[in-house]
């Protein structure tokens, strides 16, 4: 787990080749054995790999969702906010496990934050995203993870430029 967490980067970049079945099976898989709390699960997942709907997609938000466009998998993820009241958290971690999943699976991702970011001046990217793909109301939109064979390699954040001095032990203390 440590080295997939040592190469894990944001790929925004990927090859036009489409993700096979048989994988997108395992990053279902991932997703639907994502933890929760209380194991309430209520998240939803949208699977889209229809090049019309990933375009439209990356017109999302104002900024940061263009990548998608050249995606050939993205990941809607949702929740039902009615069932739990951490649910962001819960679509949160469902979120880097399957962008973790898909690096085990020689895959890049880059993640699309949804939840209060806006679509233009008049309406929410959720809003925007809700009408395309026919969601529910009761579907909230937490994010969108980009799927795709890499195309661009990022070198990994050396050990030496984490940021150690925000971890503290048993108190804290200003440095």
């Amino acid at each position: 787990m440590i080295e997939l967490l040592r190469k894990r980067r944001s790929i925004r970049k990927f090859t036009g080749e489409p993700v096979a079945p048989a994988t997108v099976e395992l990053l279902i898989e991932a997703l639907l054995r994502a933890p929760s709390s209380r194991g309430i699960n209520p998240w939803e997942f949208l699977v889209v790999d229809d090049r019309e709907l990933l375009a439209k997609l990356a017109q999302a938000k104002e900024h940061g969702s263009e990548f998608l466009k050249n995606a050939p998998l993205a990941i809607v993820v949702c929740a039902d906010s009615s069932k739990s009241d951490v649910w962001i958290e819960d679509c949160a971690i469902a979120s880097i496990i399957v962008q973790l999943a898909a690096l085990s699976l020689g895959l890049g991702s880059c993640w699309s934050q949804i939840r209060s970011r806006n679509h233009d001046g008049k309406r929410s990217a959720e809003d925007y995203i809700r009408e395309l793909l026919d969601l529910p109301e009761r579907l909230k939109v937490e994010s969108i993870i980009a799927i795709g064979h890499p195309d661009e390699t990022k070198k990994p954040v050396p050990a030496k430029d984490l940021q150690y001095a925000k971890v503290k032990r048993n108190r804290y203390r200003e440095s």
